[in-house]
């Protein structure tokens, strides 16, 4: 990560096509949380490289070279993915994550079983309060630190650990719910 660093501050257009490599995956889920769809996630997590590239430009040596690209990153694709469920009242959905590309190893019976559980999960999380389900999406989707989540959602450590702990204390709890409506239908 440093040599990215490194590299950005003497090289930003040869070494920006390294950071959008390594992090279009975190900003596109982070995008995809929070809009709900997979063209919209595209369009905003365009736009978060963009601004993060015009942002870049205009930041002395210093300022990069101390950058934690993560969180700043995921800070810039959620403010915009904000900006864009504001301007678009949009519902949020996550079923778009369900339609990931299976591996070569998976059969027909796993795969419809998988996709399954992707849209349960994906439903039971975006069932959630905007503010457990961003800190549980970052945090076990994504992979953030708690420190990471910290400058992510500019907000306190011991809050963003709260929100997760909570927020997963939700999940396994409208999991638990939807089971025994499972096992109150199968006896019935």
């Amino acid at each position: 990560m440093d040599d990215l660093l490194a590299r950005l501050v003497t090289d930003l257009d040869g070494s920006f096509v390294d950071l959008v490599q390594m992090h279009q995956d975190l900003v596109f889920g982070v995008a995809l949380r929070v809009v709900g769809d997979g063209a919209s996630a595209e369009d905003v997590a365009q736009e978060a490289f963009a601004r993060a590239y015009q942002a870049l430009k205009s930041y002395p040596a210093e300022r990069i070279s101390e950058l934690k690209p993560r969180p700043w990153l995921a800070q810039i694709a959620l403010n915009l993915a904000r900006n864009h469920v504001r301007s678009r009242r949009l519902h949020t959905e996550l079923d778009d994550v369900a339609n990931r590309v299976p591996s070569v190893e998976d059969g027909p019976v796993r795969l419809a079983e998988r996709r399954e559980d992707r849209r349960m999960w994906a439903r039971l999380l975006a069932g959630l309060p905007d503010r457990y389900r961003l800190a549980v999406a970052l945090r076990h989707v994504e992979g953030l630190s708690y420190e990471d989540l910290s400058v992510t959602l500019s907000r306190p450590v011991g809050s963003v650990k709260s929100d997760v702990h909570r927020g997963v204390a939700l999940l396994r709890a409208a999991y638990d719910g939807e089971q025994r409506v499972a096992a109150q239908k199968e006896a019935v």
